[in-house]
């Protein structure tokens, strides 16, 4: 069997529509079996994600992150992708790891989004000025062309390179948004649940540990709560584990995940305020990995 080996170049093939087609497909499959692995040497992490799912494939993502090569002058994380035949567990293409890493994390929150924004949005605000900040303009304006963006983060500078309207009050900037997207690596929660208005819909991404969470229990207990699966978020990440050991919610009020009937996973009045937690699974990258090579090869 041949081995695809794909790079970013790859992205002139990709849409977001196709995307979250692929993602909607994959989880009408069986669910995934998840493992990862992390190793620790001071400050430097091995990760070590894998997924199979019964009639898609297999999947494992390998990557380092490494601080200190910032002061090298050499990218502080590195890595690959792995993707396996399901029936014969052959290899049959070796991703670029930040190209999967884009257009999983981006679709993950864009499928959130297209099930629970209202879809009159056009005020987005961007917390966080990153790479995944810059990849959410791109995904949101697929689906809302005609979204206007602000960002904010706790760097102006950072904020004022991504060429938009940069937000000097957090706070005000979250009253008057339609859509809130996080993308920070925040431990102590920065979006106040007092501030939130009727009808807005928070797409949260940077949270990925225990430790760590973007938004208040105010927040979430005045929200309807969704997450792309609740095997990876739910005692996972701080953002829901935190509320529901404070008491501010229980783990029956997280409403959907996307292994759920779709009919669940979405806005039921104008006036609603929705939370959609992207904790970003191995078995998304299985998917995300799929969707690509099959874009590769004229099949997608």
């Amino acid at each position: 069997m041949n081995v695809q080996t794909i790079g970013k170049d790859a992205e002139a093939r990709l849409t977001w529509s196709g995307l979250t087609a692929a993602l909607e497909a994959g989880h009408r499959l069986p669910r995934a079996e998840i493992a990862d692995l992390l190793l620790y040497r001071s400050a430097d992490t091995l990760l070590d994600r894998a997924a199979w799912i019964d009639g898609l494939g297999a999947l494992v993502k390998i990557g380092t992150i490494v601080p200190g090569n910032a002061a090298r002058g050499k990218p502080t994380v590195n890595g690959i992708v792995n993707l396996f035949d399901d029936q014969t567990g052959e290899l049959t293409a070796l991703l670029d790891f930040h190209l999967v890493t884009k257009w999983k994390t981006a679709g993950d929150s864009l499928l959130s989004a297209s099930r629970l924004a209202r879809k009159d949005s056009r005020k987005f605000l961007l917390v966080g000025a990153g790479t995944v900040a810059r990849s959410m303009v791109e995904a949101y304006r697929s689906i809302f062309p005609e979204a206007e963006f602000t960002v904010w983060s706790r760097t102006r500078a950072t904020a004022a390179a991504m060429g938009l309207p940069v937000a000097e009050d957090l706070e005000a900037a979250v009253k008057a948004a339609d859509v809130i997207c996080t993308a920070t690596m925040a431990t102590d929660p920065i979006i106040k649940g007092a501030w939130l208005q009727p009808g807005q819909h928070l797409d949260l991404i940077g949270a990925y540990t225990p430790a760590m969470r973007e938004v208040d229990d105010t927040a979430m207990a005045r929200a309807r709560v969704f997450v792309d699966a609740r095997a990876t978020t739910v005692h996972h990440i701080g953002e829901v584990m935190a509320p529901i050991a404070s008491g501010a919610i229980t783990e029956a009020d997280v409403i959907a995940d996307f292994y759920d009937d779709p009919a669940l996973f979405t806005r039921r009045s104008a006036d609603e305020i929705t939370i959609a937690k992207n904790g970003g699974g191995a078995h998304l990258d299985l998917m995300t990995a799929t969707y690509i090579a099959k874009a590769m090869a004229g099949r997608a």
